[in-house]
């Protein structure tokens, strides 16, 4: 057993993934696609941005050699669908240069979403294949771009055995600690070892718990707009006379519920 760092916080998932090693090696199993590379950016940003809302790619890869753009991002938003698109829409776009003469872009663009908090659809692979398709669903390998969303918590033998380790590894990490031995990929064995926590340095430790905060305090205010919504509601209701055993049974409240509701103050909120 191995104590390590959980790959749900960005820092430590950009330590892991960021080395081109291992970039390549999760690229070649989720897409059968070989890079060749020599660095992975993190947090890259095209400037000019393309469109109104600047995009900032977690690990964004690009192999001229093979016309491939790959990012990897690491998501725990539920707005992640819209995001990932806009962002893999904004890589399309940005190859796009004046003075070209074809719509055609030069690089292929794959984008690889990683849920590894959780996902509402409880899905372990979700795809965007921009393909164009024929009425019985076969398409015609014009438009080469994909977006893959992968939600480890939710690998099962039916996932693809390509990189179904990649999955289980990946939520395996989620507790603070892995067996190690239930693994044979060579570069899954370095991603545990790069963020087992006694080789985590001092920035690594700052970050992580920066993160950890930051997290803490976004959880705090969004379960404080969630009470505020309800109380709304339950007043409402009870100013509509409603009597408060049907109020329990149309929001799922209890007692208790509601008891934390009245006992909560958000004049300061």
């Amino acid at each position: 057993m191995k104590q390590v760092a959980s790959l749900q916080y960005g820092v430590i998932f950009k330590k892991a993934f960021s080395q081109p090693d291992i970039f390549m090696a999760f690229v070649e199993a989720v897409l059968g696609i070989r890079m060749e590379i020599e660095k992975v950016e993190t947090e890259k940003s095209f400037r000019p941005s393309v469109g109104n809302v600047d995009s900032r790619f977690d690990l964004f890869a690009q192999d001229i050699k093979n016309r491939i753009i790959v990012d990897i991002q690491h998501e725990k938003k539920d707005s992640h669908y819209d995001h990932f698109l806009h962002y893999h829409c904004a890589a399309i776009l940005e190859q796009m240069q004046k003075g070209d003469m074809s719509y055609r872009p030069k690089l292929r663009v794959f984008t690889i979403v990683l849920l590894t908090s959780n996902d509402k659809h409880e899905k372990d692979i979700l795809t965007i294949d921009f393909d164009p398709k024929d009425l019985q669903g076969k398409g015609i390998n014009e438009i080469p771009h994909r977006i893959i969303y992968l939600c480890p918590k939710f690998a099962n033998e039916n996932t693809p055995i390509a990189y179904r380790e990649w999955m289980l590894a990946i939520a395996d990490t989620l507790d603070g600690k892995v067996e190690e031995t239930d693994y044979q990929d060579k570069m899954i064995h370095k991603i545990f070892s790069t963020i087992e926590e006694s080789n985590l340095t001092p920035t690594d430790q700052y970050n992580l718990i920066e993160e950890h905060e930051d997290n803490l305090l976004l959880e705090e205010k969004i379960n404080k707009a969630t009470l505020k919504t309800k109380k709304t509601i339950y007043e409402n209701m009870l100013a509509e006379n409603i009597p408060l055993e049907m109020i329990l049974k149309l929001t799922n409240l209890t007692l208790a519920d509601i008891d934390n509701l009245n006992s909560t103050n958000f004049e300061d909120e």
